[in-house]
């Protein structure tokens, strides 16, 4: 199959590819500029000006919608949270439109989307896909990142969007940056070290795309985390654990990490307690990782 991804060259987009090469699958990126990456094809679009190569969408089987500015990669300023929406919603518009009028043969679309979808902070109430949506920033965003998913969905595209929690991996995103203190001996909790984290090993989440992709009965939103959330407390009690090393300092306070991080410490302060029982029920999808320690043990080759 032709499998065209939009982000293909982000955290997940390169895990993903690999794994669908290895699977015998034609994999396709959508960048802005054209540029040959091993067996990966590589066609252009440019989302402000409104230009897609059309032969992208025309000769693709699905479509796996990845791009988007990092969340947390910069403070969020009120030009950069614009920058992160149209970045995920824009691009989903662009291509809505040329399908509308473009012959093509797409049996199906995954989109992500984020757990942050309920809000940075729900505390300990238990989080499922019928739960409410938030009503902070990073809510707002997945908020309209799904809106947009359904254009493609009322092209009559099957299209499943999938609510991520913590990608655990150790080439990047959250994990490297919660490491690294432990590693040198200076892990602690943060905040109170009460708030949840819901999390899937990023090997997990590949197989879960690939898994929407080419399950015909699956479709709609599901919570793309794995079997146990724990507490921020907890998670850091393991990792020290699976890095041999000691977590002996004082939590973290709230106040400083608002100093550093301003608005978004939400992201780091708050917390999800998010079930994957509709996967659950409605898949046959299974875990390779659901136990933390054993999904940190495989990432460190501990």
């Amino acid at each position: 199959m032709n499998i065209l991804i939009t982000g293909g060259t982000g955290l997940v987009g390169t895990r993903l590819t690999e794994l669908l090469l290895e699977q015998g699958h034609s994999v396709w990126h959508l960048s802005r500029k054209t540029q040959q990456r091993g067996n990966v094809k590589t066609f252009v679009w440019d989302i402000d000006k409104g230009i897609i190569d059309e032969e992208a969408l025309i000769g693709a089987d699905y479509i796996i919608h990845l791009a988007g500015a990092g969340i947390a990669d910069e403070r969020w300023t009120p030009d950069r949270k614009k920058e992160i929406i149209d970045s995920r919603t824009k691009s989903l518009a662009l291509i809505s439109q040329k399908l509308k009028t473009l012959p093509h043969k797409i049996q199906g679309f995954v989109s992500a989307s984020g757990i942050g979808f309920y809000g940075a902070d729900t505390g300990s109430a238990i989080i499922t896909e019928a739960s409410q949506a938030g009503n902070d920033f990073v809510a707002e965003c997945c908020i309209l990142w799904e809106k947009a998913a359904d254009q493609i969905a009322n092209l009559g595209i099957r299209t499943t969007k999938l609510r991520i929690g913590i990608v655990l991996t150790d080439k990047g995103g959250a994990l490297p940056k919660m490491a690294m203190p432990t590693k040198f001996g200076f892990g602690a909790p943060l905040g109170n070290g009460e708030q949840y984290l819901s999390w899937i090993h990023i090997d997990d989440l590949c197989k879960l795309f690939i898994h929407a992709l080419f399950t015909p009965i699956v479709q709609g939103i599901f919570n793309a985390v794995a079997d146990s959330p724990v507490n921020n407390r907890t998670f850091n009690q393991i990792l020290a654990k699976v890095l041999n090393r000691p977590l002996w300092l004082p939590n973290v306070p709230s106040f400083v990490l608002k100093t550093i991080f301003g608005e978004m410490a939400s992201i780091v302060l708050g917390g999800n307690k998010v079930l994957n029982n509709k996967l659950k029920k409605e898949t046959s999808f299974t875990f390779l990782f659901d136990d933390l320690e054993i999904a940190l043990r495989d990432i460190f080759k501990k």
